[in-house]
């Protein structure tokens, strides 16, 4: 590299470590640091804003047009599966699901805490966002504090369901097949190297914080108030809803609209709820506006990764990316596991914020795609549990009255030691 390359380097390295820092202190929303430091990092190593040659990578064409189109599959993705959520929502079965399991656990504290950790595992393989953790939440946290369970417990219960969910939810899959150009079968391959470690580690966490003393007060008032499908008896055969989309992807194959589209129907079918087509338009619309932050999020993610991959700016990075990449499986799982809560507060091993970019310069420098999807998926259970950055975190902790910083602190250990144990099974496989 040339001095005037280092220069630039350096500047971009600033740039990122200021933006990391205006994010954590929350100066600014990561929806408008990302693109922001896309234009800086292109304004860094000279791209320009407008070239007479199509072939050229520009500002506005390249990084800002082109880059905010660069995840329409997963935006796709997310919308649909947004609106498959809204439909569990309004037919009554995400409800029915948590009563069953709150009638299956009775009063023993351990037993109802697992149970409402798999339950929440299954509905939110099927449905993600801010909303449904909300629904979800109010329902068991409540019945969880009843039972004696502890403020903290309840919290990492709901967080360590989210991020089981997060490794099934095939709406989620999209970004790495935009990102790494991976088909979706492969990452359907590669997840449970990712969720079974974090399973086993979360049964561990939640057991042994209620046995170390996570009991709490017996009492809680239950919020007032209905919703959509409450009260409404949904056939026990309907249960299964959740799962038809994952086993579609898993046993056939399929991509993840046509898996939504089919689980869709084969909820209605299944549950025979009234005025289905008001139900699948509402849930549409009502699912779009769960995830709107997420989908603002996406185009600035989409933008960023046109800024890192230009050419200018990947011949100012690469060298850089080139002197750390890991080699051999032991530095593999060494460089991801140790660098794992780089995955928070939107850090550079986060796929939704800096991760896809590095996560392209990776493959860029030499990682193949599969290693580098395997890596970030792994080290995402990290960001999914421990990150104050998350929405549902700052929910759940607001909501239990529980400290957001005090879940960062004493969940960490525990994701650091599930992405180890990922990485141990995985690195052999894809090296």
């Amino acid at each position: 590299m040339t001095t005037w390359m280092w220069v630039q380097a350096v500047g971009i390295l600033l740039v990122f470590l200021i933006f990391v820092g205006l994010m954590m202190t929350r100066r600014i929303p990561t929806i408008l640091a990302l693109p922001s430091m896309a234009i800086l990092f292109a304004l860094i190593a000279g791209v320009p804003w407008r070239a007479a040659d199509p072939e050229t990578a520009t500002i506005s064409g390249t990084i800002l047009a082109q880059g905010a189109m660069r995840l329409s599959t997963a935006i796709a993705g997310l919308i649909f599966g947004a609106w498959f959520g809204q439909i569990l929502n309004k037919v009554g079965i995400t409800k029915a699901i948590i009563r069953k399991a709150a009638e299956l656990a009775g009063d023993k504290p351990i037993l109802i805490a697992l149970l409402f950790f798999v339950t929440g595992s299954i509905i939110f393989s099927a449905a993600n966002g801010l909303g449904m953790v909300i629904l979800v939440g109010t329902i068991v946290i409540p019945i969880m504090l009843t039972a004696g369970i502890s403020q903290f417990v309840a919290s990492i219960v709901v967080l360590a369901a989210v991020g089981i969910g997060a490794l099934f939810n095939v709406s989620t899959w999209a970004v790495y097949v935009d990102v790494l150009g991976l088909p979706v079968s492969t990452i359907a391959d590669y997840t449970l190297i990712a969720a079974a470690p974090l399973f086993v580690v979360s049964v561990a966490m939640i057991v042994f914080h209620i046995k170390r003393g996570g009991q709490g007060r017996r009492a809680w008032a239950m919020p007032n108030g209905s919703s959509s499908g409450e009260g409404r008896k949904v056939p026990t055969i309907a249960l299964i809803s959740p799962l038809v989309p994952v086993l579609m992807v898993f046993i056939f194959k399929m991509d993840i609209v046509p898996a939504v589209i089919i689980g869709a129907l084969a909820t209605l079918i299944l549950s025979l709820p009234k005025r289905p087509v008001h139900i699948l338009s509402s849930a549409l619309v009502e699912g779009i506006q769960d995830v709107a932050g997420a989908l603002g999020l996406m185009i600035g993610i989409g933008i960023l990764l046109n800024s890192v991959m230009a050419p200018q700016v990947t011949a100012v990075i690469s060298p850089l990316i080139e002197s750390v990449l890991p080699g051999s499986p032991w530095t593999y799982i060494l460089f991801f596991t140790v660098l794992s809560p780089l995955a928070i507060y939107r850090g550079p091993l986060n796929v939704w914020g800096l991760g896809s970019g590095i996560a392209a310069l990776f493959v860029g420098a030499g990682m193949t795609p599969v290693a580098a999807m395997l890596a970030l998926r792994v080290v995402s259970n990290v960001q999914a549990v421990s990150d104050p950055t998350n929405s549902h975190n700052v929910w759940v902790a607001d909501f239990t009255k529980s400290d957001i910083n005090d879940i960062l602190k004493k969940t960490l250990p525990w994701m650091m030691a599930s992405v180890l144990f990922s990485m141990l099974w995985g690195a052999f496989i894809v090296f």
